[in-house]
């Protein structure tokens, strides 16, 4: 891990350099690279003293934090797996991530720790919750009080030696997938065969991301999601400043990216339409100059936000697409993006995609069937405890992430919707992902959900289930002229519904299908 001096030790002519923080900010700390790794050996220190090994498993019910990083860190020193747990869980939905994956450790926020009962085959630390996240979640004194007889992480620290084996080849973190049609499951990657393939797929994550050790970054997303962890593990280890921000909130990111001279984000697509959301003026007033690289993910993203996003920071935008199983497959920078427009790229070097129909034959560009694909060197995982699940996801070497769409004959691929999402109306294929980004651009729609119900007609038809902006009249009329100046007539769903609050999957994203259940019980449909 590369030091970095602090500004009290820069070269005092470089007075704007002197002005910005260098290393890593996490609920209002700052530490430098080096007392990171230091505070990752002990971190080892503790684990290992509490019967952590090689393979086994360390869990963290935290929001972004410098002590989340410190527990990930320290469980990869020992070759043990970070098994992030989604903080917005129930207690039932917490322990269910806790006893699968078999956590030898769980370290907590203490006011995410207080409601759970934890099993007692289980150590626990509490991580006391730092001012600045305190605030930032407004969450009460009583809630954030130290809880008797549970060891504190940060005591545990000071009171330990630095781990004296040998780094470990860095294990990634076991990251559960979000659990939309039963229990999550849990991604647990092999570990790299030697330090070669470790090399390869660093390099891989550097392309995609842009890491340098002169970047300035901030991860601005949950850092129990698969990217930010992904990010916030390797920009730990090689960015010149990193901050952990507490949450997402679009004009408080164009204050940071002024005041620290951020160069690179990564942002998903729901983000981009909350920055665009700001008024002209908000965005005009922030120097964002020193941007040189937005990369996003995770999502379809609206081929007018994406343009939008061009015109407005320049041809800074780039793109990547993979999941958790697959790794980051495809990318491709604005340029690209601009001559095949809505494309999420093109294979990165050692990477395989192919797009399959039903019955798994290989299919010629720009037909629509699943989305396969592979990186030569990337390690192989399997599904905690459910290997059996891992086959089906797989063809050959080949895995899916459940999406839908297409190659064109230049090699770009093209997304249209997950597969489980698509609607057939009339014997027409359509893509609510599309109908849903158009919706959203709106600006009395805060989010949205567009899905299949049955018809007896037309077999299925669009039902468009709206969260307005807090305080904004709104009308399903309008939504629905507003929408026909941009989509096809059988795009425009003949049904919309205004909800106070939508459901959320485990992973904050709407929760479809406890919206479309309702419509299909004793319907034979798969849902």
């Amino acid at each position: 891990m590369e030091a970095h001096l602090p500004p009290w030790e820069m070269d005092s002519g470089d007075e704007s350099k002197a002005l910005i923080s260098t290393g890593i900010r996490g609920g209002g700390r700052l530490v430098a690279p080096s007392q990171l790794k230091e505070r990752a050996s002990r971190a080892a220190a503790v684990l290992h003293a509490l019967g952590v090994r090689s393979g086994d498993c360390v869990a963290i019910l935290m929001r972004n934090d410098l002590a989340f990083l410190e527990v990930s860190l320290g469980a990869q020193w020992l070759g043990a797996y970070a098994v992030p747990v989604n903080w917005h869980f129930k207690p039932e939905e917490a322990l269910y991530v806790l006893c699968d994956c078999d956590a030898r450790v769980l370290v907590a926020h203490v006011d995410l720790l207080r409601p759970l009962a934890v099993p007692s085959t289980i150590a626990v630390l509490q991580a006391q919750v730092p001012a600045a996240l305190a605030r930032a979640y407004r969450l009460a004194a009583d809630a954030i009080a130290p809880i008797d007889a549970v060891p504190d992480w940060e005591a545990s620290l000071a009171a330990a030696a630095p781990y004296g084996g040998a780094s470990a080849l860095f294990t990634d973190s076991m990251i559960y997938t979000s659990g939309t049609t039963g229990f999550p499951k849990g991604v647990r990657r092999e570990m790299p065969r030697d330090e070669a393939q470790r090399r390869l797929v660093d390099g891989m994550r550097d392309l995609i991301y842009d890491f340098r050790p002169t970047m300035r970054t901030a991860v601005v997303a949950p850092m129990y999601h698969s990217a930010p962890n992904a990010f916030s593990l390797r920009a730990a280890r090689i960015a010149e400043y990193l901050e952990l921000a507490p949450r997402f909130d679009a004009e408080e990111l164009l204050s940071l990216i002024e005041r620290e001279r951020l160069t690179h984000l990564w942002l998903v697509p729901t983000m981009f339409v909350r920055l665009l959301k700001l008024p002209e003026a908000t965005r005009r007033h922030y120097d964002l100059s020193s941007l040189q690289f937005v990369v996003h993910g995770a999502a379809p993203c609206a081929p007018e936000v994406k343009r939008s996003m061009i015109e407005w920071l320049g041809p800074i935008i780039h793109e990547y697409y993979g999941g958790t199983e697959s790794g980051a497959v495809v990318y491709c920078d604005s340029q690209q993006w601009l001559a095949h427009p809505g494309t999420v790229g093109k294979p990165i070097p050692s990477a395989r995609v192919e797009i399959h129909d039903e019955h798994g034959n290989l299919l010629e560009p720009g037909i629509v069937g699943e989305i396969f694909m592979k990186i030569a060197y990337y390690p192989d995982f399997t599904y905690h405890k459910l290997p059996e699940r891992r086959t089906e996801v797989g063809r050959g070497e080949l895995v899916t992430c459940g999406d839908i769409g297409y190659l064109d004959e230049d090699g770009f691929l093209y997304l249209c919707d997950r597969k489980r999402d698509m609607v057939i109306s009339g014997g027409v294929n359509i893509y609510p992902s599309e109908i849903e980004a158009a919706l959203c651009m709106l600006d009395e729609v805060h989010d949205c959900a567009v899905f299949g119900i049955p018809d007896d007609e037309f077999g299925e038809s669009l039902i468009a289930v709206v969260e307005p902006v807090a305080g904004a009249a709104i009308s399903t009329d309008r939504l629905r002229q507003q929408l026909g100046k941009r989509l096809a007539d059988y795009k425009v769903p003949r049904r919309i519904e205004i909800r106070g609050a939508l459901p959320r999957e485990d992973s904050g994203k709407i929760f479809k299908r406890l919206l479309r259940d309702p419509y299909w019980r004793s319907r034979e449909r798969a849902i």
